[in-house]
């Protein structure tokens, strides 16, 4: 069938393959999504941005569940054809984990430049329908085993350091969870040098090669809150709007801010429905008040420990440890950031903004120590923010390995950040 020769190439022409026009969708809603939150966007919205009626779209997609679910099926396919294209290029197990680190920040790169799809960063994947999540965690779990099993080899053949594999993985895929955002928000030249600096830190790490350094110098323990006095009234408040915090920054980060449930809250503490609302107005209230108390607990250890008079080493350390201490401890967790698109605008705002404040700290760090001659030269606002990825996908680390010492544990996650992967580093 011949193409209307007025129609500038558009993938909604008759002309045009089912596959791009699905491609356009599922690249325009993506999009959509990363900025603005999957399920704060319609399908309207989406429909509007590629020109077309909402009749039209649903002729692609039935439900908004199942653009979603299209949406990160396509992005887990897209990282595991990486994987293909790899595996076909080389045979070295350190480049082919280097490459696969690079591959996640490229694509990202190139949609941003409009010359390839966006991908959606499977933020809301807890509120999906059961089948769907698990049709999605069997994708991520594949690409996982697969760059494990690079890991694993390299160890074996002496090109990667003796490390713990299935540690250092999540490790590694959890650095770059929020890439899309960095990206998008750090200059435009700092973002085009971004792959070449993942690789360099993933392989060599931040330690210069004169640092002596031994990350179990000293000791991370959980620290048991004080108990409040029977008739501190103030402090009895406190604790149990902590109790609350607590409850809920575990169930949004379980099951998201859609499917976390009130009355589950309530159940999950053992107080009536009218406790939390002697304490919130409502679930949205609740989810503002975790996100702060999850920063202010954050500023806490910044403050403690750039306060203190010890090597820029010694204090990126203990930060990352102590963080780490709090997300898998009765501590924490800290809130995941994938229900940061359920906050109203103006409080999102300042919530990110806060949040970059904070995480500013981590770079700060790495340039006094490179200025010292502790830290390699590497690129220390991509460090900051592959670190403060890394800390955020930390939580639950229980459930991907056995756990029997909680520090030695966070020294085996952090270890190839500071001395990366490579058995001969540069």
């Amino acid at each position: 069938m011949a193409t209307n020769s007025n129609d500038g190439g558009s993938p909604f022409n008759r002309g045009i393959q089912h596959e791009a026009k699905q491609s356009a969708i599922l690249s325009r809603a993506a999009k959509l999504f990363n900025t603005k939150g999957a399920r704060a966007t319609t399908l309207s919205d989406v429909a509007n941005k590629l020109g077309l009626t909402k009749t039209s779209l649903y002729y692609y997609v039935k439900t908004k569940e199942d653009l979603i679910f299209q949406c990160y099926d396509a992005s887990m396919k897209h990282a595991l054809r990486s994987l293909d294209e790899i595996e076909q290029e080389t045979d070295d197990p350190l480049e082919r984990t280097l490459r696969f680190m690079q591959s996640r920040i490229d694509s990202i790169l190139q949609a941003l430049q409009d010359n390839a799809d966006y991908y959606a960063a499977p933020l809301e994947l807890a509120s999906l329908k059961p089948q769907h999540r698990d049709a999605l965690t069997a994708e991520y779990l594949e690409m996982f085993k697969r760059v494990r099993a690079y890991i694993r080899e390299g160890i074996e053949a002496g090109s990667i350091r003796p490390c713990h594999s299935t540690t250092t993985t999540r490790a590694l895929i959890g650095a770059l969870d929020w890439s899309f955002y960095w990206l998008y928000e750090i200059p435009r030249e700092e973002a085009e040098k971004a792959s070449a600096a993942v690789a360099d830190i993933c392989a060599n790490g931040l330690l210069s090669l004169s640092t002596d350094f031994v990350s179990c110098a000293h000791r991370i323990r959980p620290e048991a809150a004080p108990p409040a006095g029977g008739f501190d009234r103030e402090a009895q408040n406190r604790l149990k709007q902590e109790a609350f915090f607590k409850a809920g920054t575990r169930f949004f980060n379980r099951k998201g801010f859609t499917g976390t449930s009130l009355d589950e809250i309530a159940e999950y503490l053992q107080v009536s429905k009218g406790a939390f609302y002697y304490h919130f107005a409502n679930k949205e209230s609740l989810l503002t008040q975790c996100y702060d108390y999850s920063l202010d607990q954050l500023q806490a250890i910044y403050n403690e420990v750039l306060a203190k008079e010890q090597p820029a080493t010694a204090k990126l350390d203990e930060i990352c440890r102590r963080i780490f201490s709090v997300q898998n401890s009765d501590l924490g967790p800290l809130i995941r950031y994938n229900t940061i698109t359920a906050l109203p605008p103006p409080i999102r705002r300042r919530v990110l903004a806060r949040t970059e404040k904070i995480n500013d700290h981590i770079g700060d760090i790495i340039r006094d120590g490179q200025a010292k001659g502790e830290f390699r030269p590497a690129n220390a606002l991509v460090a900051q923010n592959m670190l403060q990825g890394a800390i955020n996908a930390s939580m639950d680390i229980a459930q991907w390995r056995q756990v029997d010492d909680l520090d030695a544990t966070a020294i085996e996650y952090f270890d190839v950040f500071q001395f990366g992967l490579a058995a001969d580093r540069r």
